[in-house]
C-alpha cells in the first residue's frame, strides 16, 4: 500500500490487454503513476519482474494516455524512450534508475503487471 492505493503484483505473465483484464476482474485497473514518490515506490517493489503499467498510445500513435483516459503529464522514460514503431504499451523496467525506467514495447509481450485500486 502506498498513499491511498493498494497494489497487486502479478505472479504470472501475459499481454498488456490480458493483464488489464485480470486487474479489472479483480475490481482494479493497471496502475496509473502520478508522482515521483509512487514511481520510486513501485520501482522498488517489482524486484526482477519487468511489469506493465496502465499507459499506452494504442489509440493514437505518440499520444500517451493512462487507462482512465487522462493524458500523460509526468513521465519517467528510460534514455532513448519512447522510440515508438509499433511499441504501444509501457513497461516498468528493472535494474534502472527509478526516475527513468519506462520503456515502450509491443503490447503482446508476455510480462508481469501491476494492478492498482484505491484503498
Amino acid at each position: 500500500m502506498f498513499s491511498l492505493s493498494c497494489y497487486l503484483l502479478s505472479t504470472r505473465t501475459d499481454s498488456w490487454e490480458e493483464g488489464r483484464k485480470d486487474c479489472r476482474d479483480k475490481g482494479a485497473d493497471l496502475v496509473i503513476i502520478d508522482s515521483l514518490q509512487e514511481q520510486k515506490f513501485l520501482s522498488s517493489i517489482i524486484e526482477t519482474r519487468p511489469s506493465w503499467i496502465g499507459l499506452s498510445d494504442r489509440d493514437d500513435e505518440g499520444t500517451w494516455k493512462w487507462v482512465d483516459g487522462t493524458p500523460l503529464t509526468e513521465a519517467y522514460w528510460d534514455l532513448g524512450e519512447p522510440n515508438n514503431g509499433g511499441e504501444d504499451c509501457v513497461v516498468l523496467r528493472v535494474d534502472r534508475n527509478a526516475e527513468g525506467n519506462w520503456n515502450d514495447v509491443p503490447c503482446d509481450y508476455s510480462l508481469h503487471w501491476i494492478c492498482e485500486n484505491l484503498a
